[in-house]
């Protein structure tokens, strides 16, 4: 089994995972090395993709290719790499993992990594989950860059109705209406170029972007949320972006959370 990895410039990360899925619709692991993001596919030779059309997809944000041989238990390995993310009455889990006790009171959002679109388990997802647990769950909800729907899910879980998710990917789009359906809640999706077009807003949004994509949102002046949650964030960019959204929008930092190299914020208008 070749594990073939290419590794991209963290700025252009989306970007190349949109392009590298329509080589791999199955999808591919994602591994955080912080400046950079690396994107692997598994399989026998005969079945990987061609190198020059992954690194053709990779384009100008390719960094480098790293080929390198597995152990026939790999996918044993994989599972483990996947493990629950654990909130206070708020868990995110594979579907392999047990479920929680029935009487445990704990809301469970089940999804398969195979989806490749983020699990919760990244700092970026789980600061998002922590603040979102404690705002008032009421009205409309706006997951930006919806990915795998986790976020835009748990806030149908939690009580936010209705609820809607974005992407740029019309595969992110399809595994959060699936993933939706799967933990029986209703989630809208749709494909949007935030870089282009004017966000999709509600009262409450979440936005869980790179910092380029954050600082090219576009919300109409009659559409600029109450509450914001802004992350997908180093450290380092956090004032960057709460300065932005203060100066453009009039939305104030509340609450930032940090998780390793990452930081979420809570801006309210």
């Amino acid at each position: 089994m070749i594990r073939l990895a290419l590794r991209v410039r963290r700025e252009d990360a989306e970007v190349a995972l949109a392009e590298l899925l329509a080589l791999a619709p199955s999808g591919v692991e994602e591994v955080d090395l912080g400046d950079r993001v690396e994107y692997a596919i598994y399989g026998p030779p005969g079945e990987l993709p061609e190198l020059p059309d992954l690194q053709a997809a990779a384009g100008d944000a390719l960094v480098a290719v790293v080929t390198t041989e597995v152990e026939d238990d790999w996918q044993d390995r994989w599972k483990q790499f996947h493990q629950p993310v654990e909130l206070p009455g708020l868990r995110v889990r594979p579907p392999w993992e047990d479920p929680a006790p029935a009487d445990s009171g704990t809301l469970e959002i089940v999804i398969d990594p195979g989806q490749a679109f983020g699990t919760g388990g990244h700092h970026t997802t789980r600061l998002c989950l922590e603040l979102m647990l404690d705002l008032d769950p009421s009205g409309e909800f706006m997951d930006l860059g919806c990915g795998s729907g986790v976020l835009a899910i748990a806030a149908a879980k939690l009580g936010w109705s209705p609820v809607a998710g974005v992407d740029f990917d019309p595969l992110a789009v399809d595994a959060t209406i699936e993933n939706a359906r799967v933990n029986g809640v209703s989630v809208a999706a749709s494909r949007v170029d935030v870089k282009v077009q004017a966000a999709p807003s509600a009262p409450t949004v979440a936005a869980n972007l790179l910092r380029p994509l954050l600082l090219a949102l576009h919300f109409e002046p009659d559409a600029v949320p109450q509450t914001l949650i802004a992350s997908g964030l180093l450290t380092t960019e956090a004032d960057e972006i709460a300065r932005h959204f203060a100066d453009t929008y009039g939305l104030v930092e509340k609450r930032r959370l940090t998780g390793g190299e990452w930081s979420a914020l809570l801006l309210t208008g």
